[in-house]
């Protein structure tokens, strides 16, 4: 079951925007392959291309030595290419069984579904991920109802449920905790071992390192770097990634001074914050303050943010500007200055079939009157697109058409068109590239000089370490550390993280 894959000089157009304009790739049976590049610079266009969700412009695609132009996801498949999504493709009020067999469902005498050997072959593809995902998922389970983690696993059973022999990994470990990418990590190694190939699409440096064997990067649609992955650094693909900007650290921010809580204003404190999870947290959070959480994923970051907004029930006290208060709703925290840019912007940020302009203006339309002042709203989305750099062809084209750093630019945008007082932040650089990370980061800057609370998870350890004043470890739904100055460091944080240290040095 051997395979070749080699890419040439592909061309692809959206109208007036180029995706990509000479992009190459070349992967055999038995290698990974890593696809790198900043959001925009053409990967998800080319893995849409070798999956047959695109049909190119230009170029040439073979398959194992012959000329081939993919109509469909389904004619890819037929050739055995699969690949697991960024932005899910699951349908959520379906089974998990269901999702992965849909359109391929084993039948019985009279076409009737076949709905035991459905269970029973769902439960044995669930044996791969066994031990890193909790009980309750099964094959009966909705979709619906599973953590993101878990949604993911899902999503990587389905690609592989029809044994293919090219499998494209697009940012498929940007929701896993640690175990899971290490058990993916086995998988990818088995299916080298069983002579299948693998292009591998992350931003994380570590990982591409650990996993490929070779690499190929893209810039701005053309492929300007290719070879094994021994030969180069990570140093050496940032800086084919940006081209002539400066490959610098850009996790930086000037700290708050030691007068911060005295001369700042107390903008949030939260005593005994208790959920399903959560087993009781306090802290306080001023102006201008940059409050980190970190710990392993899945520790109860999201429902401290989720409670904080309206969208999860609680008990304890929460304080804002001194006022006690309760939200039972989102659209409550809202009205009083409080915004969440959430972890998955496909299912809880972006409208995707509608314009930019909608999904930016989603909170805000009450605020342009009746009738509905457009323009006005078009100019204030206008600059703000401008502010956060947003490159798109037009305001009305579908935010669908964005890669996946300029949508969460968009997710970002809407929620600072309204001002907010407080900013929740849920991993908002989740699969985001270093180019889209560095301008987040002294937006991030900006809006602390501009007297900003910001609340902000991320699974990334040096941005914790890099931007935050102050960062609370979470583990098991308590506080297990809060670090700042000298103790905010990287060995503190992931012993903290593990539930090896309770040291406190706020």
């Amino acid at each position: 079951m051997t395979v070749s894959l080699v890419a040439r000089n592909l061309v692809k157009h959206y109208g007036g925007v180029i995706a990509l304009s000479d992009a190459n790739l070349e992967v055999q049976s038995g290698q990974v392959v890593a696809l790198v590049g900043a959001n925009g610079s053409g990967k998800s266009t080319l893995s849409k291309i070798i999956n047959g969700v695109v049909v190119l412009d230009g170029g040439q695609l073979l398959l194992d030595g012959h000329a081939v132009r993919f109509s469909s996801p389904q004619a890819a498949k037929r050739l055995g290419i699969s690949t697991v999504f960024q932005e899910l493709s699951l349908i959520p009020q379906m089974t998990v069984a269901e999702n992965i067999w849909l359109t391929r469902e084993p039948l019985r005498v009279g076409s009737l579904v076949d709905a035991k050997s459905i269970r029973k072959q769902t439960k044995e593809l669930l044996t791969l991920f066994e031990g890193t995902f909790k009980s309750t998922l099964h094959p009966d389970a909705a979709v619906a109802s599973l953590p993101p983690d878990e949604k993911q696993i899902i999503e990587i059973l389905k690609a592989i449920s029809f044994d293919p022999r090219l499998i494209i990994l697009d940012e498929a470990t940007a929701s896993l905790d640690n175990r899971q990418v290490e058990r993916l990590f086995q998988l990818v190694n088995q299916w080298k071992q069983s002579h299948k190939a693998i292009i591998f699409v992350s931003h994380r440096m570590e990982e591409i390192f650990r996993i490929a064997d070779n690499y190929s990067v893209l810039r701005n649609g053309v492929t300007v770097g290719a070879g094994a992955i021994k030969d180069v650094n990570d140093r050496d693909l940032v800086e084919l990634m940006v081209g002539t900007e400066a490959a610098v650290n850009v996790v930086q921010r000037k700290r708050q001074g030691a007068q911060k809580s005295t001369d700042r204003h107390l903008r949030l404190e939260v005593t005994d914050l208790q959920t399903d999870v959560l087993k009781g947290i306090g802290f306080q959070l001023h102006d201008g303050e940059l409050l980190g959480i970190g710990g392993l994923k899945g520790q109860g970051q999201r429902d401290l943010l989720l409670a904080l907004f309206g969208d999860l029930p609680y008990t304890g006290s929460v304080s804002l500007s001194g006022e006690t208060v309760r939200f039972k709703h989102p659209h409550q925290a809202i009205e009083k200055g409080i915004a969440l840019v959430p972890g998955e912007r496909a299912r809880e940020g972006l409208l995707f079939i509608r314009s930019i302009l909608e999904n930016l203006f989603a909170p805000s339309w009450r605020e342009y009157g009746f009738p509905l002042r457009v323009g006005r709203a078009r100019s204030d989305g206008l600059k703000m697109t401008t502010r956060l750099n947003l490159k798109m062809a037009g305001l009305d084209e579908p935010v669908s058409s964005l890669s996946g750093g300029n949508a969460q630019k968009v997710v970002i945008g809407k929620w600072l068109l309204r001002k907010p007082k407080l900013l929740l932040l849920d991993d908002p650089t989740k699969g985001v590239d270093v180019g889209t990370k560095a301008e987040f980061y002294k937006l991030l800057a900006q809006l602390c000089e501009q007297g900003t609370a910001i609340l902000f998870y991320s699974s990334d350890d040096e941005e914790l370490i890099g931007l935050c004043d102050c960062v609370l470890v979470l583990h098991d739904g308590i506080i297990r550390s809060t670090l700042s100055g000298e103790t905010l460091n990287k060995s503190n944080l992931i012993a903290a993280s593990l539930g090896a240290s309770n040291e406190e040095a706020r």
